[in-house]
């Protein structure tokens, strides 16, 4: 009886590591898919422990009043999402680099990412330095560099006598990634702006040169572009791309079921409650996602568009740099949501 007891608890174990792996993180599981639940030992950091966070993302040095948007965790459907464990990833990148490139929302998630290993590794030296459009964090410690390189669209913008020209077909500005050994890209935020945001006066492909065109379908085109050189430049046995999925406004309550469209981030205090975001699924993510199944080279989306859709609370509103005058419903508070962006690379790090 013993030794069949002996034999049953063998199986139960092989069957557990088979599904869950040792660190109890289930295989094959739509990480992405879930909802947010609030949870006391959350957040992971706190702005006063982290001196060099942007004055834009710190919403409750800026005034915010609420608190409950710092308590949230994400929680897959059928699985769990590990715990950032901010040393081991510092190990994983001892003697390497990872570098974020994109907009400022790829900014927002540098700064998390910065903040949460300071706190984890609080007695460790860094330093922080800005070269150009690439800001480097260091810990000598662990001779790792996490990096953050400016680029809007991924593709080039050359200024010429006409004026500032997007070239769709243009990545020159890629020989700054070759030999870094963690890239993580995003861009869809710039893709939209117009008048005097818009950093443009043409869009180029080839030899053809116009004033503008539809964005979604310049997004695609330049994607490709994107990929074509990943493709081309990209050792998957010495670098590991990433891309960032989109990161959602909250501009438009009817997209989250408010009666009032012109209803925005300002003053929402709760996430939307379940699993899917009533404005279904964002027309930039349908292109990358179709991009990225055509591509050669192994890149990991981390596709995060759907539970940041979900966190009408998280962003600076009023409370970011601008006060009143300025509503920012595209970035987000820190500590907050590109915190679980980067839970979420560590989860995809540790079960490759």
């Amino acid at each position: 009886m013993g030794s069949s007891a002996a034999i049953v608890a063998v199986l139960l174990l092989v069957t557990s590591l088979l599904l869950y792996g040792v660190d109890g993180i289930l295989r094959n599981c739509n990480l992405f898919e879930g909802s947010w639940v609030y949870d006391a030992s959350y957040p992971l950091y706190d702005t006063n422990s982290c001196p060099f966070i942007e004055k834009e993302f710190d919403c409750q040095k800026n005034g915010r009043p609420d608190k409950f948007y710092l308590h949230y965790r994400w929680q897959p459907s059928s699985c769990k999402l590990p715990r950032f464990d901010g040393e081991d990833f510092l190990e994983r990148l001892r003697g390497k680099s990872i570098m974020f490139v994109g907009d400022s929302l790829s900014l927002n998630q540098w700064q998390s990412i910065t903040c949460m290993l300071h706190a984890a590794v609080a007695q460790a030296n860094y330093t922080s330095t800005r070269t150009g459009g690439i800001s480097t964090f260091t810990f000598p410690t662990y001779n790792a560099k996490v990096m953050f390189s400016r680029n809007a669209f991924l593709v080039d913008i050359v200024s010429t006598p006409k004026g500032a020209v997007l070239k769709l077909d243009s990545v020159e500005s890629g020989k700054i990634w070759k030999d870094i050994d963690f890239l993580v890209f995003n861009t869809w935020h710039w893709w939209l702006h117009t008048g005097r945001k818009q950093p443009w006066s043409f869009i180029q492909e080839g030899n053809v040169m116009v004033k503008d065109m539809d964005r979604l379908v310049a997004y695609e085109k330049a994607l490709k572009t994107w990929a074509n050189w990943v493709n081309s430049n990209i050792d998957p046995t010495k670098t590991r791309v990433f891309f960032q999925g989109v990161s959602p406004d909250h501009m438009n309550g009817s997209n989250w079921g408010e009666s009032n469209p012109n209803i925005n981030c300002k003053g929402q205090m709760l996430p939307v409650y379940g699993t899917t975001y009533p404005g279904g699924q964002h027309p930039a993510e349908a292109v990358v996602e179709k991009v990225l199944q055509a591509m050669i080279k192994p890149v990991v989306l981390l596709n995060v568009t759907t539970l940041s859709q979900l966190r009408i609370d998280g962003h600076p509103s009023v409370y970011g740099h601008g006060g009143h005058r300025d509503m920012d419903c595209s970035h987000w508070c820190l500590p907050g949501v590109p915190d679980t962006w980067n839970e979420l690379l560590y989860a995809a790090l540790i079960q490759n």
